[in-house]
């Protein structure tokens, strides 16, 4: 006790439980179990929330924390996982840095144009000032642990954001104030939608040239058909920025203008004397408010209409962030907040407002969490390589609690493996602990084989004894698939590839190591689809979009030491046919004393609603006799012969395949009935009218009115379809489709265009018919390349 007492004195802040509750064996053993290990990069301070030596020397940061424990698991209700989202260049992780800063985890402000921000530290990120990964960074506000993620906005990378809200419980809007909503916003809105995620709207860049708070409201509520709840107010727009109003307390915060880093700002309450205009409309604000949360919330509406309903002025602020709360929960209203994040205005009572507005994990609904009882349940988000420690695991665990040295069942992969490492993740610096528990987010080390949306669990019985609980609460109404295939956490839907091309290494001899390099970057990132070409035997790589495949390349350079050679960019088409076509085909082939014999008549027609997959029938006098296993033969048959169409080679879709009549000699093997189906169906396919299908991508061009004429002009050349073109603020917004083969190259064009002030949005849209000039004119083409 002598060294403990010694410890104390020193630092006169170990409270007196501590001092009898803990001996000093107990604290060398804490001492040595929270070992950090932080990497050597940027000054970091030291991280609060995270037990540092600093920290512990201090004296476990004085009498409110009771335990080790707590500090790195803290209370599941006061865990918020959030992500935050928006179009390219709204501001995303300028806001992430100022987060940061103001959290106390960084010492000094991030620029996006210096190329020093904490969440994007890839090499291709800092030199672009764009986001490409998602970054996880945890932190700690007010008493409150923050799993915050930064997702990136270009919509070659949409695959980041939907894995990353796969896992949130909340996420931040964040807005252009002098653009309203934008067409990446509708996409990561739609992404939150689909996922059920409650969202508070930041409106940032109040501070610019053409800011308009009443008009990115307005666009909030017509095109995003959400319902804004007017939380904060701005203090002038434009060059006058210079604070907000708190529309529920009725206070104004100001910053202070000779401030550099934005810490320093005060925050008043409202009197008649000094702003008796301001107070005036704060409280017509602050009046609608209430009415307007009164018509979504029936418990705030009782309070409201019983109490207060004579003055709405005494109505407590707590009563109203409480009710607010609700709404937000129940995703009948989006909170709106507003400010600067460059000019650093605004984002202490953003961070105030993720605490208090969206939900702790056990405020969201997790059906199957029911059955686990709390065993450990996790999914696989996002996977990292990094060079020392091998595949870095992002998990979010829904229940139980995870421990370096443990083993874990996957699910998906029907493989046990064992975690050597826990760690925190602080972008790219992470942090080693001994123990998280459910609701946060960790970084396992030692994962060989689990990927993007893998289901993990404790072991193999603990799912049986999960799928056993769910049959026996009447679980009827879902799919009666096999038992494990029930309890998998919904996984991410991976979109096709719109464009690919050919990669090459300097020499065969660095095949291996390009091969090892793809099927890193593929657990990576699964919209990155890496194929044989079966003639040529080239690698493939194929990609949601230029940047997308430009970024792979430099990656296998950067990362991989590897100088490849990429052939020129194609798009992915696909084929169709117009017409009925019937054919029939015999495979007779004797092997060793077995003969196969199998005669297969098929109809292929074509559907006029799009389905990738064939839809495949069979007519009743064949459907009778058919085994399970015939079947499983004919439908790879089909599904192979549809990869390879017969124009130019790319995958048949929207078909529909009726089999009329099926005979199989006795003996013949699965794999033979395979390959006469697949035969059969490539004669019927050659013999049909033939239609090459194009991608065709929604585009939003946003410019200048100057600029309008000759950017239709490109356009109308580029075979393009114009919708509409609007007005937003100062600019034009065109909107319409147009043929990606079209629009390879566009970023540059319109930079020329429009001497660099224009910006644009693709999105894949759909599949259409090419005309027969354009279709005649590619084939050629092509088959002058061959």
């Amino acid at each position: 006790m002598s060294n403990l007492r010694i410890f104390a004195m020193n630092h006169k802040k170990i409270s007196s439980l501590h001092i009898n509750n803990m001996c000093s064996s107990k604290i060398r053993a804490s001492l040595k179990r929270l070992r950090l290990h932080v990497l050597l990069g940027r000054n970091y301070s030291s991280l609060p929330g995270i037990v540092s030596l600093e920290l512990l020397r201090e004296g476990l940061i004085g009498n409110d924390i009771k335990s080790l424990h707590s500090i790195i698991n803290p209370p599941i209700a006061k865990i918020r996982n959030i992500g935050i989202m928006a179009h390219i260049d709204a501001g995303k992780t300028t806001t992430t840095e100022r987060i940061l800063y103001y959290s106390g985890y960084t010492r000094s402000l991030g620029d996006v144009d210096d190329g020093d921000t904490v969440t994007d530290f890839m090499a291709q990120e800092r030199e672009r000032g764009i986001t490409i990964q998602s970054a996880a960074v945890t932190f700690d506000w007010k008493g409150y642990r923050i799993n915050l993620i930064d997702t990136p906005g270009h919509v070659d990378f949409t695959l980041e954001v939907e894995r990353c809200l796969r896992v949130l419980d909340g996420a931040v809007a964040v807005f252009d104030a002098s653009a309203g909503v934008e067409a990446q916003t509708l996409t990561v809105w739609r992404q939150a939608d689909k996922h059920k995620i409650p969202r508070i709207c930041f409106l940032n860049k109040m501070d610019k040239i053409g800011a308009s708070f009443n008009y990115a409201v307005e666009s909030i509520r017509e095109k995003l058909k959400a319902k804004p709840l007017l939380l904060q107010l701005p203090i002038g727009e434009g060059k006058t920025f210079k604070g907000v109003v708190d529309v529920v307390s009725k206070e104004k915060l100001l910053w202070n203008p000779n401030s550099d880093d934005g810490k320093d700002f005060e925050r008043k309450p409202l009197l008649e004397m000094s702003d008796p205009e301001l107070l005036k409309e704060i409280t017509e604000a602050r009046n609608a408010l209430i009415e307007q949360v009164a018509d979504l919330d029936d418990e705030f509406a009782d309070l409201v209409l019983g109490e207060f309903s004579e003055n709405f002025d005494l109505l407590p602020a707590e009563k109203l962030q409480t009710a607010v709360h609700r709404v937000t929960l129940a995703q009948t209203a989006v909170p709106v907040l507003c400010g600067s994040a460059l000019k650093n205005k605004g984002v202490q009572p953003l961070l105030d407002a993720i605490t208090m507005y969206l939900p702790s994990p056990e405020e969201r609904n997790y059906e199957f969490l029911q059955w686990y009882k709390g065993d450990l349940c996790a999914l696989a988000f996002k996977v990292l390589h990094d060079k020392q420690r091998g595949p870095l695991v992002f998990m979010r665990i829904y229940s139980g609690m995870i421990k370096p040295q443990l083993a874990i069942h996957n699910i998906n992969g029907n493989c046990t493996e064992r975690i050597s490492r826990l760690l925190l993740p602080f972008a790219d610096h992470h942090v080693e602990i001994p123990s998280l528990t459910a609701g946060n987010i960790a970084l396992t080390v030692g994962l060989k084989h689990t990927a993007t949306g893998d289901t993990i669990v404790s072991s193999k019985s603990s799912a049986l004894a999960a799928c056993r609980r769910a049959e026996r609460e009447g679980e009827k109404k879902h799919r009666q698939n096999s038992e494990a295939e029930r309890l998998l956490l919904a996984g991410v839907e991976i979109p096709e590839p719109v464009f690919f091309c050919t990669i090459e290494p300097p020499s065969m001899a660095k095949q291996p190591d390009l091969d090892h390099a793809l099927k890193c970057l593929q657990r990576e990132d699964p919209s990155l689809k890496v194929k044989l070409d079966p003639d040529s035997g080239q690698t493939i790589l194929c990609g949601m979009g230029e940047l997308h495949i430009e970024i792979i390349h430099d990656r296998i350079k950067r990362e991989y030491g590897l100088e490849t050679y990429l052939g020129p960019l194609q798009v992915a088409y696909r084929e169709t046919i117009l017409n009925s076509v019937r054919a029939t085909d015999t495979l007779d082939r004797t092997l060793g004393d077995r003969r196969h014999l199998v005669t297969v008549e098929l109809e292929a027609k074509s559907l006029e609603t799009s389905s990738l997959l064939p839809v495949i029938e069979y007519a009743a006098s064949v459907a009778e006799d058919l085994s399970q296993a015939s079947r499983e033969a004919i439908e790879n048959g089909l599904h192979s012969a549809c990869l390879q169409g017969p124009l130019l080679g790319f995958p048949i879709q929207d078909v529909a395949i009726t089999l009329h009549s099926l005979v199989i000699h006795p003996g013949t093997s699965t794999t033979m009935i395979s390959a006469c189906v697949s035969r059969c169906l490539q004669k019927a396919l050659k013999k049909a009218d033939k239609q090459i299908l194009e991608p065709l991508m929604n585009l939003e061009v946003t410019m200048t009115r100057d600029y309008l004429s000759p950017v239709l002009a490109d356009l109308a050349q580029r075979r393009g379809n114009i919708q509409e073109i609007q007005t937003r603020q100062d600019n034009k917004v065109i909107i319409g489709f147009v043929p990606l083969a079209e629009i390879m190259g566009y970023s540059t064009v319109l930079r020329t265009l429009t001497s660099g002030s224009a910006t644009f949005a693709l999105e894949l849209s759909n599949y259409q018919a090419m005309n027969p000039q354009d279709q005649s004119t590619l084939l050629s083409q092509r088959s002058g390349l061959s």
